[in-house]
């Protein structure tokens, strides 16, 4: 039984709302701000490990802060998926995923020039609660409307989003400009509110489902969820399509998000853009986004998912080329511009059409516990992303090689996307389905 449009509204909302966290402080402004300010920019932050004196540019380190992020919450994402799928509390851990996401985000206005340990602490906490509320949220796609809306309801949770944190960034724009006083560190505590405030409608609309089990303790259900982990682990060759799907967004996610999160540093120390052009180039972004988003999200369901994911990898693999060749027809800053518009257009296709084509494949019932290893392998990919961006950019001093870098995981994703075959996956998942409920331990069926 599919939910209603109120709860398909409460469901866009939180993209609307968590959005805020993905732009300001992933993307525009707290990314960039780290990496110039709390970790010394270019000059780089100094360390002594064993003896040895080394320094590190504020680029990589914001890179590798952000692959440890990235790495504790994709160990933690399947256990937490299979934790809501068996207790049927998806909204509750929700719940709590956004609350620490909301309350570390608004400590970061007490994050200093030089303030590294503490600014890396607090962040990777922030994005912990950013990436496992993601885990549930994503979980309830599936229970929204039919396979033929998949494409429609996913871009428009994105389209909602891409709205939201372009509308932040135009609230902190005339902040900026017309409140004396206001400087941009002030936009993390208001990015905590935004997100507070515009999630309300998730957790009063979107309910859970009753499972019949009876309610346990959390350490039981911590016990079941590792268990059912384990044996879905053990029989996952039989969802062999969507083996291949994860690896393939494994790959290509990991170009995706690390562009995302390095954009603006890119602009600021490759460019030189200071951060109130920067702030204009992510609404140009964001615009782009949710176009590409409501129209990738229709081509999806009018013709088929992976056509429709293949068309935006394609995108992105002349994006990066071109920004490795930066001011090849002209002013490399005027040039950057138009490559935002192509981003932003392959941005919001690829991710919104991503998330539909995993609800595709996912078993009935199990939702929450493999969009989990769709966390997961996303957030390995920005582990390799980050830590091939950083690395390339600190062994070379160029952040134009660090970007091209990425353009190999773009190629390789759009090759062994086409081998995933959709209608293959879908007959899969209903038969890994049947298999799991016929051989689950008494307790947990």
């Amino acid at each position: 039984m599919k939910r209603g449009k109120r709860a398909i509204l409460g469901w866009v909302m939180y993209d609307f709302a968590n959005s805020a966290y993905a732009v300001v402080i992933l993307a525009v402004i707290f990314n960039a701000y780290f990496a110039q300010e709390v970790a010394g920019g270019a000059a780089g932050t100094r360390f002594e490990l064993l003896g040895l004196a080394f320094t590190i540019p504020g680029a990589s380190l914001f890179s590798f802060v952000n692959a440890l992020a990235m790495g504790l919450v994709g160990l933690a994402s399947p256990v937490l998926g299979a934790l809501a799928d068996y207790s049927g509390r998806k909204r509750r851990y929700l719940a709590w995923a956004w609350l620490t996401g909301v309350v570390s985000t608004a400590a970061l206005a007490w994050v200093g020039a030089g303030d590294f340990w503490l600014g890396s602490a607090l962040f990777v906490i922030s994005s912990m609660g950013f990436s496992a509320g993601s885990v549930f949220y994503d979980a309830f796609l599936p229970e929204l409307g039919a396979d033929s809306q998949a494409g429609r309801i996913s871009g428009a949770g994105y389209a909602a989003g891409y709205l939201g944190g372009g509308l932040l960034l135009v609230v902190i724009l005339l902040l900026k400009r017309h409140v004396p006083g206001f400087e941009y560190t002030h936009s993390f505590p208001l990015t905590a509110l935004w997100w507070l405030v515009f999630a309300l409608p998730t957790m009063f609309w979107l309910r859970d489902r009753p499972v019949d089990i009876p309610a346990g303790r959390l350490g039981g259900y911590l016990k079941i969820a590792l268990r059912r982990v384990r044996r879905s682990l053990s029989h996952f060759r039989e969802l062999s399509v969507l083996e291949r799907f994860l690896l393939a967004n494994l790959i290509y996610s990991t170009g995706i998000e690390s562009v995302i999160r390095l954009a603006s540093i890119f602009g600021a120390q490759e460019l030189g853009m200071p951060q109130g052009e920067l702030v204009l180039f992510f609404l140009v972004i964001q615009g782009t986004a949710l176009v590409g988003a409501m129209l990738f999200g229709w081509v999806a369901d009018r013709f088929t998912q992976r056509g429709a994911l293949l068309a935006t990898l394609g995108i992105w693999i002349v994006t990066l080329l071109w920004a490795w060749q930066l001011g090849l027809f002209g002013e490399a800053r005027h040039e950057y511009w138009l490559i935002g518009v192509l981003a932003g257009t392959a941005m919001g296709g690829s991710q919104g059409v991503s998330r539909a084509l995993q609800s595709l494949l996912l078993p009935t019932g199990l939702e929450s516990e493999f969009f989990g290893f769709f966390t997961l392998s996303g957030r390995m990919a920005n582990i390799l992303g980050m830590l091939s961006f950083g690395l390339v950019t600190w062994i070379t001093g160029d952040m134009r090689l660090g970007i091209v870098s990425l353009l190999f995981f773009f190629v390789a994703g759009l090759i062994l996307l086409q081998r995933v075959d959709v209608q293959e996956g879908i007959r899969q998942a209903e038969r890994f389905r049947r298999m799991m409920a016929s051989i689950a331990p008494r307790g947990e069926e």
